[in-house]
């Protein structure tokens, strides 16, 4: 008989309670701009019937606002390049992004906020905003500073 092992570890290791923290803040997040009013229907239906998820806040988070080619946006998201092709091709069809030639080289597309797309990132920042001041309120100003101060040492370079 093989000895009872303890797996309770499993459920509650860093890695797994900072998975279910991002996923809980996301999902947050795209409730507070599925209910912004200032995001066109569409897209806050969308966001509502949880179509938009967390792979599309990729694009809204690594979107330069000058544009980026393709190739750049996927390496800051950390997704390959046909992953990424695919969560932009959505995004056009959605109104949020367009690709235009790039002016520096007339091979390459860049990838652009449209209006609409500018508008859901205004969205976007309202609700990371406000995703932020009620963890602050939940967990308490000083352990949410440490928490912030540590995943952003954690994280390094890369997250900055």
């Amino acid at each position: 008989m093989l000895p009872k092992l303890d797996d309770a570890w499993r459920e509650t290791h860093l890695g797994r309670l900072l998975g279910h923290a991002s996923r809980r803040f996301d999902e947050r997040v795209l409730h507070l701009i599925a209910h912004n009013v200032d995001v066109p229907l569409a897209l806050s239906n969308l966001a509502a019937r949880a179509q938009v998820g967390a792979a599309h806040i990729h694009i809204t988070r690594h979107l330069a606002l000058e544009g980026s080619r393709l190739t750049e946006l996927a390496e800051r998201a950390g997704m390959s390049k046909q992953a990424m092709g695919d969560l932009v091709n959505q995004c056009e069809a959605w109104g949020l992004v367009v690709r235009e030639p790039d002016p520096l080289d007339a091979r390459a597309r860049r990838v652009r906020f449209t209006e609409a797309g500018l508008g859901w990132l205004q969205a976007f920042r309202e609700a990371v905003q406000q995703a932020e001041q009620e963890f602050r309120a939940e967990v308490g100003a000083e352990v949410a500073t440490v928490v912030a101060l540590g995943l952003e040492a954690y994280a390094g370079p890369a997250a900055r």
